[in-house]
Parts: C-alpha cells; sequence; structure tokens
C-alpha cells in the first residue's frame, strides 16, 4: 500500500499563490482562445470558476492551458515520482474559497447542517500512461473562512486512477451513493480528517453526481462534523508519474441551503441506559438502548472523557488502546443522516484492569523502519508493527530516538509525541488490536538537513 501526504501543497503555495492570481487572471478572459500558464503556482480564471496549476511536491515543467468555458488541460508534463510517496503536482479547478483565494458567485461558505444541495458534473480526458488520480478534492473549515490549512475534513471522490495509485489511509469500508459504488478510504492529519471516495469501476465523467449524499455518508462514518463549514469544491489530477495530456472538457458545481420550510432539523432523543459490558487492561466495550428520530437514526458518536473516539451504526462499541488500570468516562450521541446530532447521554466510568504480565499467549511487537520517498529536505517513511507474541495485542507503542535533526510534521494511522529527539508513536483507535503473528502500519513525513540516519525502534504492546 502507498501512502501519500495531503496536502502540503496547499500550504507551500498559500502564499505565492494570492500574489500569482493577480497576475494571471488578468489575461485570461473566458472568450480567449488559449491561456497557458507554466507557473507552478499560476492561476487562471475562468468566469465563476478558477484554475489552478497547483504544483507543490516538483520543480519540474508543468504548463497548463486554458481553452475556454471552464475547459483545461495539462499541455506540459512529465513527472517522475515514486507512487509509493506524495504526488508531484494537483492542477485543478475550483469554486469557493481555496486558501484565501476566492471565486465569485459560489454560494459557499454553507454549514453542513444547513447544505440543502449539492451537485456537480465533471467531463475529462484521461491518457492511457502515467500514474495520476482523477479526484475532486472538498474541504470543511470549522469557521466560514480560512487563509491557511482547514482543519475540519478534506473530502477525495476519486472517478478514476491509474498506475497503481492509492488514497492516503487505509479502506475502511465501501458503499453504495448517487447509485454507484463507491470503496470508502480513512485516515487523520495532524489536525483535519480525510475521507476518500474511490469510484469502482473508474469512469471518465460522472453527471449530476449528489456530493451531498456523499457528504451525509461521511457524517454518518464520523468523518465530517454537520457544525463545519463547505468552503469549497475543487477537481484536478494529482500526478506521480507523466501527466501531459490529463484534462477537464467541462466542469460545473452547485451548492445552495436548503429552503427555510423544508428539510429535517429534529435531533434524534438522547441514547439511554449507557453501560459498561466489559474491560480488560486496555479496552472498554459499552452498549445502550436506541434513539429515535422522525427520519431516521443513522448512527451514534462515542466519546472518552469529553473527546470523540469512534462511532457506529449499531448500539455497542469497544473502545481500546488504553492504559491498564485507568478510569475513562463514556458518553454517546445519536445523529440522523441530516446531520442533526443530540446531546450528549449521561456518563458512565470504565477503569480497565491491571496489566496480566504474561500467562498463556503472551503478546509483544516488533518495529520495522523503511524509507518510502525522500527528497531535499523532507521524506515519508513507513512502519510496520508486527504481534510477535500468540495472543492478540491490545495497544501497541513504538519509541525510538533520531540521530539527525529530524521532525516529525504529519502522521497518519497513529499518535505521535516528542522530547527533543525521542519520539513515541502509539496505536490509534481503530488499530490497536494485532492478532497473533499479524501486524498493522502506519506513516508520517518528516523534514531535516544534513544526513538522514535510520533510527532504531523499540516496540512493545499490551
Amino acid at each position: 500500500m502507498s501512502h501519500r501526504l495531503l496536502r502540503p501543497r496547499a500550504l507551500a503555495a498559500a502564499l505565492a499563490i494570492a500574489v500569482a492570481a493577480a497576475v494571471s487572471t488578468a489575461a485570461a478572459p473566458a472568450a480567449q482562445a488559449a491561456t497557458t500558464t507554466c507557473s507552478g503556482t499560476g492561476t487562471i480564471a475562468a468566469g465563476d470558476y478558477m484554475i489552478q496549476a497547483n504544483e507543490w511536491n516538483s520543480s519540474a515543467q508543468q504548463c497548463i492551458t486554458y481553452t475556454g468555458g471552464t475547459a483545461w488541460n495539462v499541455s506540459t508534463a512529465n513527472f517522475n515520482l515514486g507512487t509509493n510517496g506524495a504526488p508531484a503536482t494537483y492542477p485543478s479547478i475550483f469554486k469557493g474559497c481555496h486558501w484565501g483565494l476566492c471565486t465569485g458567485n459560489s454560494g459557499m461558505p454553507i454549514q453542513m447542517s444547513k447544505l440543502g444541495s449539492a451537485t456537480s458534473s465533471w467531463s475529462t480526458t484521461q491518457p492511457s500512461s502515467g500514474a495520476y488520480d482523477v479526484s475532486y478534492d472538498i474541504w470543511f473549515n470549522s469557521t466560514p473562512t480560512t487563509s491557511g490549512q482547514p482543519d475540519g475534513t478534506e473530502v477525495m471522490i476519486w472517478i478514476n486512477s491509474r498506475g497503481g495509485v492509492q488514497p492516503f489511509g487505509s479502506q475502511t469500508g465501501s458503499a453504495n451513493i448517487a447509485g454507484m459504488n463507491w470503496n470508502v478510504w480513512t485516515g487523520r492529519q495532524t489536525s483535519w480528517n480525510i475521507i476518500s471516495y474511490v469510484l469502482n469501476p473508474g469512469a471518465t465523467s460522472v453527471s449530476n453526481l449528489d456530493l451531498k449524499a456523499m457528504f451525509n455518508d461521511a457524517v454518518a462514518r464520523g468523518s465530517i462534523n454537520p457544525n463545519h463549514y463547505l468552503i469549497d469544491v475543487e477537481a484536478g489530477f494529482e500526478i506521480w508519474q507523466g501527466g501531459q495530456g490529463l484534462g477537464t472538457n467541462s466542469f460545473s458545481v452547485s451548492a445552495s441551503t436548503g429552503s427555510s420550510g423544508g428539510g429535517d432539523t429534529t435531533p434524534p432523543s438522547v441514547p439511554g441506559n449507557l453501560s459498561v459490558t466489559g474491560v480488560t487492561s486496555s479496552s472498554a466495550s459499552l452498549s445502550w438502548s436506541p434513539s429515535t428520530d422522525n427520519v431516521g437514526v443513522s448512527g451514534y458518536r462515542v466519546y472518552r472523557n469529553g473527546t470523540q473516539v469512534g462511532s457506529t451504526a449499531g448500539t455497542s462499541f469497544t473502545d481500546t488502546g488504553l492504559s491498564a488500570s485507568t478510569q475513562y468516562t463514556y458518553t454517546v450521541a445519536a445523529y440522523d443522516a441530516a446531520g442533526n446530532v443530540s446531546s450528549q447521554s449521561s456518563g458512565v466510568t470504565a477503569t480497565t484492569s491491571a496489566s496480566s504480565g504474561g500467562g498463556g499467549g503472551s503478546s509483544g511487537c516488533t518495529a520495522a523502519y523503511t524509507v518510502s520517498n525522500q527528497w531535499g529536505t523532507g521524506f515519508t517513511a513507513n512502519v510496520t508493527v508486527t504481534n510477535s507474541g500468540s495472543a492478540a495485542t491490545h495497544g501497541w507503542k513504538v519509541t525510538w530516538n533520531w540521530g539527525g535533526n529530524q521532525q516529525i510534521t504529519n502522521v497518519w494511522n497513529a499518535v505521535e509525541s516528542h522530547s527533543g529527539q525521542s519520539e513515541t508513536v502509539t496505536n490509534a483507535s481503530y488499530n490497536g488490536s494485532i492478532a497473533g503473528g499479524g501486524n498493522t502500519s502506519f506513516g508520517f513525513q518528516a523534514n531535516y538537513s544534513g544526513s538522514n540516519p535510520s533510527p532504531t525502534l523499540s516496540c512493545t504492546a499490551s
């Protein structure tokens, strides 16, 4: 599996893009036959839309050419990056506000709980060579505006890909939405959620794609907070290899609030009878009575000490990766498909048992470190954690000391902390349990200068 980083391109380009916009947009009236920019941060205005070069992880030449309406293409590109790291670029067209650069007449921002409809049509040209995805990149933020990295959710919708590239995170489910089948991938960056929908089988175009239905599914999975705001919709191509000839023939997106008298605004009832049904040294199991709703309950959010730790469509949940002999307080809230959320239930307390320290089937772990991609001042690495015992783990921890001046900037599938050059990485809420002899993995992006020696890792499991 390749793990790619999302979305340092936005951070690197945030300052330069606003300056480039003033130059390139003035030279791109909609009626002009062809306008080309070869600047990595170049932009071209296209009526109510903006086209952006957005080359954020490469210095190789890329040119994009606008041919009128919403049609544009990658006219020059020959990238050659490994598919196990970050893509070189994401040339795209968008409506809304991208890191403070806003288009007119977008209708955004719109709070998810007030979103009435969101649809999009997109027709593309896809060359038969290269490694790339054809994807929407849609952002939610906790506030209506931001000039930097959004802190809510990144929704990626892959309508096609080639060359063996994969979304960020790991596949956690599947769904039939808007009459099409999608594989669902989820992950977490340091300050935002990522959920990706991969069309199966892929296509070169979509017509009147119901984006709101996909957002509702993401709300039900706990990936989108219904109080957050839809701030922009982008559509383009993440490119690792090749890229020349990729193009958009036409693109449209429309988003609006619900009508004043319509839509479901009634939250479900508060879940009742929350109880602890079992504990181990590293887990707590819960159950509760189902909530009711005027339309229907979609699922439940589970909170540990006031922080959401998971969601489920059923009325039971097991929280893993806990510390032994420790007290935790849990509450549960119900939500519906419209994004309405109940108040949290009364809390219950669970105290994990003491660590057994051994016996029947012991558990231990090993950790293997590999650098997956490296460039001038940064790199990505993957760590495989293997259960070396016969009993399933309930949680794991990997520690090491850097031999250089490396500094981690993003982590996926784990929780990271550090003190100086000492790193501690523990399991996420969903991957603390590893069957005997099985394994899981996490990855990260880091900066460095000078040498980049590989560290020696230590692993402990409970």
